[in-house]
């Protein structure tokens, strides 16, 4: 989520959600693989839902923050990178979040419920469709 509101508000649907999901929680998995499941899911159907709303963040609106030494080059390529991120589906954002993170693609098939070899493809494919936007939005490093 783009601003601090949202942020919260999409934790505290992930506690609602994992709180009425805990009792279906059978232990075939990892405690956490499970909840890492639940919040992945979350969040997606939150995203389908932000979707629908036509209020999309205003990157020209935003400020800087203030104590923090400032770097425009660094500035410019993590706007253009969230821009294009906007553009991804659920599945695709949660791929490249969890590729960002650090996760193996045995351990993001759990959580997403496909293969690892399927994790691949689509991270692949996803990693290729988010350099195509960031070309389309005009930025190359």
């Amino acid at each position: 989520m783009d601003n601090p509101e949202d942020r919260k508000d999409l934790q505290q649907e992930i506690i609602i959600q994992l709180w009425k999901s805990y009792p279906k929680f059978k232990g075939e998995s990892a405690f956490s693989s499970w909840m890492y499941r639940v919040a992945i899911n979350t969040a997606i159907s939150s995203f389908k839902k932000e979707k629908r709303r036509s209020d999309v963040y205003n990157y020209n609106t935003a400020k800087e923050p203030e104590q923090e030494d400032y770097d425009p080059e660094k500035d410019q390529q993590l706007e253009v990178f969230y821009r294009a991120i906007q553009q991804l589906n659920g599945v695709e954002k949660a791929l490249i979040f969890y590729f960002m993170e650090g996760l193996s693609h045995r351990d993001t098939g759990i959580q997403l419920g496909i293969s690892e070899g399927n994790v691949r493809v689509k991270l692949n494919r996803t990693k290729e469709k988010l350099q195509q936007i960031i070309k389309k939005i005009g930025y190359e490093s």
